[in-house]
């Protein structure tokens, strides 16, 4: 069935920072990668929820084939608003299906999109970055891969597709903002601890449908003050619904629990933060709330 880009991080130090984590080399042991993915893919505890029913999702486009899961509230028979979920860049995690679970807790269908294809996971940043900058460089692309994965959400009888929402975590939150950019026609985007950076894909003044959250933490050295006026410059440009808010003392990657003990592993400036956690969640709660009214 044929179905229809962390920007900030690749900035000269970021690609400096991807070299020096990884000691220069391209050679990673076979179970030393097996022992890495283990650890990415189980950043989160996956909960038992039993009134939310998972499924995995697999579809292709042609070329390649993708492999996600979906969730909703089984408890709830009518059909519930869309949020598709973009990973970060590690791939289709148990950290982000995690999310989904929390997501279709809210009510929500949930879907998360498979960006890389095949539902992989890259077991360090150095195969995470060149995997991630094919998207940066061709957000075309990218809306590909997002709208094959909307394309199967509102197959689904339990989706409303009047109500639709994206969602996304560091390289994650850099896509749900190119898909506002990109013009979908989507009721909200909120961005992660996402980069802000454009790489060339500037807002048209009146291009954004959606209405855009973006949760940062301010002391996030993978996004500079440089570039969140720049981003604000860009979204008052273009006559955005936007709302900004940061978090004090709060690094890159604040809302995954795991990104402490992977920050210390590969040399990452990224850290956990569970006040920050909790409160963007919150304000994400309520942001989707009021889109969805």
């Amino acid at each position: 069935m044929i179905l229809k880009q962390i920007a900030s991080l690749f900035s000269a130090g970021a690609l400096f920072f991807l070299i020096a984590c990884n000691g220069g080399s391209d050679k990673t042991p076979d179970a030393e990668a097996d022992k890495d993915t283990a650890s990415i893919s189980n950043t989160a505890v996956v909960r038992e929820l039993p009134h939310v029913k998972t499924e995995p999702v697999e579809y292709e486009d042609g070329i390649k084939s993708f492999n996600s899961i979906m969730a909703y509230d089984s408890a709830n028979a009518g059909r519930k608003p869309i949020v598709l979920i973009i990973p970060e860049w590690w791939g289709v995690t148990d950290y982000v299906k995690d999310r989904a679970k929390q997501i279709a807790e809210l009510g929500y269908f949930a879907l998360v999109v498979d960006m890389y294809g095949g539902g992989k996971i890259l077991n360090n940043p150095k195969d995470a970055g060149k995997e991630a900058m094919k998207y940066y460089k061709n957000p075309q692309l990218a809306q590909e891969r997002f709208d094959n994965a909307l394309a199967i959400a509102k197959t689904y009888p339990q989706a409303d597709t009047t109500k639709i929402a994206a969602i996304g975590y560091c390289f994650g939150g850099s896509m749900a903002l190119n898909m506002a950019r990109l013009g979908e026609p989507l009721k909200g985007v909120v961005s992660f601890h996402g980069g802000l950076e454009n790489n060339g894909l500037t807002a048209r003044k009146g291009g954004i449908i959606p209405s855009i959250l973006v949760l940062n933490g301010d002391a996030d050295s993978f996004v500079p003050v440089s570039a969140v006026n720049e981003f604000k410059k860009e979204m008052e440009a273009a006559n955005a619904n936007m709302q900004f808010i940061g978090y004090p003392n709060a690094k890159h990657a604040f809302t995954n629990p795991g990104a402490t003990a992977i920050g210390e592993k590969f040399k990452l400036d990224i850290k956990y933060d569970e006040a920050a956690d909790k409160a963007s969640w919150e304000e994400m709660k309520k942001f989707l709330v009021k889109i969805f009214s």
